[in-house]
């Protein structure tokens, strides 16, 4: 048998037909840059996560490069954030000429860890940005007492984590400005790059949305030097019709990851993930933790199972931000988390049969 780490062509077998629907409509309309189906997406992801305001953009690593500008972060500021995440979390702060500062995350959650932050906080630090890292909402009630403590903006980095709640609040609704990316990969994935800023903040909303098209209010005006960071009509109109299956899929896995946890969790030496009882997971990644992390991957990917590590390398080491001066050991609990995590397949197609020989090989492997 053979599990891949994710199935595309299973997810749309039953979706082809509405979406080539939904793309027939652009083709007829030939509104390929901000069409009506962008305004509808936008409108409907304000439904769903009772957010004010939803701003499409080209990406979800442009989502967050738009949400620090649009707070007016830049030179000599600070950003507080996970150093165990995608590139673009600290790469969206560098990139508007900010300091990322890293700070360590939860053994069991893999969030940033609330009781580090305020060890972290400067004159110059001017926001937080959390990760839903894996699907799981980090503690958003922790955080954002902190934040208002010390007035600082915080940005919601949602991009695995659409639809996860923290204490029964979505995601994405509790800093200033909220992000998403609809990576192909991700629960709610494009045909391509897309993302987008959620905000609660009218006088925010209005930036977000000028920024995203070079600044300019109105055309032609530019208050600011903003993006060419717009969504792309077709890629709403895929996005409108999977949009609708999403809490089906949420459903199916977590049903996906309880099947795991009851076949998995009394294997000594290996973790299965740990969810907060204030959250309700969306599960992007079904995240292992075992001290034989690179031989189990090996044996897994011998018996044709995908499988990933997500992340190799914790971002404070990267070679590319050497020069903010962090070591091997100052934040031990994602260094050691980096050798240690391998992610199994969890998409909502898995059938019993798949997940039964997923777990069929890890036993085998410990026994």
């Amino acid at each position: 048998m053979k599990v891949p780490m994710l199935d595309l062509h299973a997810q749309y077998e039953a979706l082809m037909p509405a979406i080539r629907a939904q793309l027939d409509k652009v083709f007829s309309e030939h509104h390929y840059i901000m069409g009506a189906q962008v305004k509808e997406l936008e409108h409907k992801m304000q439904e769903y996560l009772g957010i004010k305001h939803a701003i499409g953009c080209a990406s979800g690593t442009d989502a967050l490069v738009l949400a620090v500008k649009a707070l007016d972060i830049g030179d000599g500021d600070e950003v507080i954030t996970t150093p165990f995440t995608f590139f673009a979390t600290a790469s969206s702060i560098w990139r508007n000429n900010a300091r990322p500062v890293f700070t360590d995350i939860d053994p069991d959650t893999f969030n940033l860890d609330p009781g580090k932050i305020e060890a972290a906080i400067t004159k110059n630090t001017k926001a937080i940005m959390p990760v839903h890292l894996f699907g799981q909402c980090s503690d958003m009630e922790a955080i954002m007492r902190i934040a208002q403590k010390h007035n600082l903006k915080v940005i919601e980095d949602n991009a695995q984590g659409i639809g996860s709640t923290w204490n029964g609040k979505m995601s994405c609704s509790f800093g200033d400005i909220g992000t998403l990316s609809f990576f192909p990969s991700k629960n709610l994935g494009a045909m391509g790059d897309a993302g987008m800023c959620l905000t609660n903040d009218d006088e925010l909303a209005s930036g977000l949305r000028q920024l995203r098209v070079h600044g300019e209010n109105p055309k032609y005006f530019h208050k600011w030097v903003g993006l060419n960071s717009r969504l792309d009509t077709m890629q709403a109109a895929v996005l409108l019709v999977k949009l609708e299956a999403l809490a089906d899929w949420s459903k199916a896995r977590r049903a996906n990851a309880a099947f795991y946890d009851e076949h998995l969790r009394d294997i000594p030496g290996l973790k299965t993930p740990k969810i907060d009882d204030k959250a309700v997971t969306i599960y992007n990644q079904y995240t292992l933790v075992t001290q034989r992390r690179d031989e189990l991957m090996a044996h897994l990917q011998k018996k044709d199972i995908g499988c990933a590590v997500y992340y190799p390398l914790p971002l404070h080491l990267q070679e590319c931000f050497a020069e903010l001066g962090y070591k091997a050991g100052d934040l031990p609990v994602a260094e050691a988390l980096a050798q240690q995590v391998l992610s199994i397949p969890i998409y909502p197609e898995l059938t019993v049969e798949m997940k039964q020989y997923v777990v069929d090989s890890i036993r085998e492997f410990y026994a």
